[in-house]
């Protein structure tokens, strides 16, 4: 129903083209201190998406975003001590 989304970091020299990343995806966070964007996008097309900004000569350096590989279940602490007694 939803496509699997995918978070690209892009690391600017200067926040004056951050607004050139629109056409991209959607601009989710700028940093303005550390000169930073966040963008998500379709995790299908993030390989084409990022070979495309890395080309732009504003951009300094682009990385994708590890969340969706990340386990997000937690596991509470008491369960865990009930395992131990």
């Amino acid at each position: 129903m939803f496509p699997k989304r995918q978070g690209i970091i892009v690391w600017l020299y200067s926040l004056k083209h951050s607004k050139h990343l629109r056409k991209f995806g959607n601009i989710h966070y700028v940093s303005k201190r550390l000169k930073y964007v966040v963008l998500y996008c379709n995790m299908d097309e993030a390989d084409y998406v990022m070979k495309k900004i890395a080309a732009l000569p504003f951009v300094k350096q682009v990385e994708l975003s590890y969340r969706p590989y990340l386990k997000v279940e937690f596991e509470s602490k008491a369960d865990k001590e009930k395992e131990y007694h």
